[in-house]
């Protein structure tokens, strides 16, 4: 195989977008990529999007985008995971580029999901439709069964857990604070987490990731090419993909998230690297216990011990391991087919020296993990700055 860089990025403003249509979000954001790369053609490009055709009464993808971005006959894909649908879209450009069947292609993700449409309908096709959506189960109430079974299994007592899980929000918020492109640029404080409304106990709003618009996309192409072009040089050097059982009664451990674990270990193996190599990364906080258990599964901590993570101050830009700069879903919200796409982008620019206040000193590796649904579906990228 070839090796694979990043050689531009470009993103929207995530948010409630009410006056911008589905195609002009990835239109905006694929430019962006395009000026950034200073290429002036593709060969190819995927489009990561979970629920077009629901949202936005809207399905072809593929030959929509090219269509509006002004590139004829370009070979196009619409590639859907549930909320890991633009993290896979990034793995099978890479695919297309390290294969040599391709130079240049430009991965995207986009959802526009303030259209009018019923959110929890939507996102609930991304769970067990049969044995889990219909029963009335919700993700915030699955994700709730996780953080419950998490504490019962580790023996964390209701009240420390619950205060040690709001340092999460308060600080991905803090990070989005510095972010321009976050959906919500506010600092928070414990009490304003512990204070909020109830969703799922024990998980409160200030627990969840919000409902938003957006699109990021990013240009993929060969090391050599990359070294061409006169700005520091991105390699993705590890990826991996896995599935697992997409409802929970299925899994042996819900509090375990196995496949986050199967798709690291193949990045890792891909990079030739281990946990203590990663300088920061960006993850899959639609809940704020989702990132506990992923740092876990990433092999960041031990079983049980992720919880202390942000409380104790390492997951903070300036930590031991600085862990969504970008604020993660929790703070920069979260487009479901865009996510996967924007948490690259966050990576390139960390690795570049380009994030302002949010830039990680020395920052020389970064990963992104990306996932779909309660755990059924994840990606693991690993990506160095030569």
């Amino acid at each position: 195989m070839r090796e694979v860089a990043v050689i531009g990025v470009g993103m929207t403003k995530f948010g409630e977008l009410w006056n911008t249509n589905l195609r002009s979000l990835f239109v905006e954001a694929a430019l962006k990529a395009l000026k950034d790369a200073g290429v002036d053609r593709l060969d190819s490009m995927y489009v990561g999007c979970m629920t077009s055709g629901l949202f936005a009464h809207q399905e072809h993808l593929g030959a929509l985008m090219a269509d509006y971005l002004g590139q004829k006959h370009l070979p196009a894909y619409r590639i859907e995971s549930a909320c890991a649908s633009g993290g896979l879209a990034f793995r099978l450009g890479f695919i297309e580029v390290a294969s040599g069947m391709s130079d240049i292609v430009l991965v995207g993700g986009v959802e526009k999901m303030h259209t009018g449409a019923d959110v929890t309908d939507a996102l609930s096709t991304a769970s067990d439709s049969e044995y889990e959506a219909f029963l009335g189960i919700t993700f915030p109430g699955l994700y709730a069964m996780i953080a419950n079974a998490y504490m019962h299994k580790y023996r964390i007592p209701y009240k420390e857990f619950r205060e040690k899980l709001a340092h999460v929000a308060v600080k991905n918020h803090e990070h989005g604070s510095k972010n321009p492109n976050a959906q919500f640029r506010m600092k928070i404080t414990v009490d304003t987490v512990l204070n909020s409304t109830l969703v799922a106990d024990p998980l409160r709003l200030m627990d969840c990731s919000p409902v938003t618009d957006g699109a990021a996309c990013v240009v993929l192409a060969p090391v050599e090419i990359a070294k061409k072009l006169g700005k520091p040089v991105v390699k993705v050097i590890g990826s991996g993909a896995a599935t697992s059982a997409i409802a929970l009664a299925q899994r042996d451990d819900i509090a375990w998230l196995d496949v986050v674990e199967a798709a690291a270990k193949r990045a890792y193996d891909m990079a030739k690297i281990t946990p203590k190599d990663i300088d920061l990364v960006e993850l899959h906080d639609c809940f704020t216990i989702a990132e506990v258990c992923v740092l876990e599964a990433l092999g960041f901590y031990e079983p049980g011990g992720a919880i202390n993570a942000a409380y104790n101050g390492d997951t903070y830009i300036g930590g031991k391991l600085p862990v969504n700069t970008s604020g993660g879903l929790k703070a920069k919200g979260h487009p479901v087919g865009a996510t996967g796409v924007a948490q690259i982008v966050e990576i390139v620019e960390q690795l570049r020296g380009n994030a302002g206040e949010r830039q990680v000193k020395g920052a020389k590796r970064g990963l992104a993990q990306n996932m779909g649904g309660s755990g059924a579906s994840s990606v693991v990228h690993i990506l160095e700055v030569e």
